[in-house]
């Protein structure tokens, strides 16, 4: 599944839109290394999301095969590993 497929159908972004400016923007990486909305997830890799207001880091477990997954599902997907909202301090 392509990344900016994958964010926005487990909510972790909400529009795919926002994903492609993201990883355009070089925002998001996988498994280390810089991603372009078009690369392909898979089971295994390591998502890092460095957003203006929080980091993320993602495992992903398995790649959903529909859509959208109901909120109560997500777990079963991804692994939040690592989660820090920044402070104003740190946006400027």
């Amino acid at each position: 599944m392509r990344l900016d497929k994958f964010l926005k159908v487990m909510a972790i972004i909400k529009r795919r839109t926002v994903a492609n400016e993201a990883a355009n923007e070089g925002f998001i990486l996988i498994n280390g290394k810089s991603a372009k909305p078009s690369s392909t997830v898979k089971q295994g890799d390591v998502l890092e999301i460095d957003m203006w207001n929080y980091y993320k880091k993602i495992t992903i477990i398995d790649v959903p095969s529909k859509n959208s997954v109901p909120k109560k599902d997500r777990e079963k997907y991804i692994r939040t590993d690592e989660y820090k909202p920044k402070e104003p301090d740190d946006i400027i």
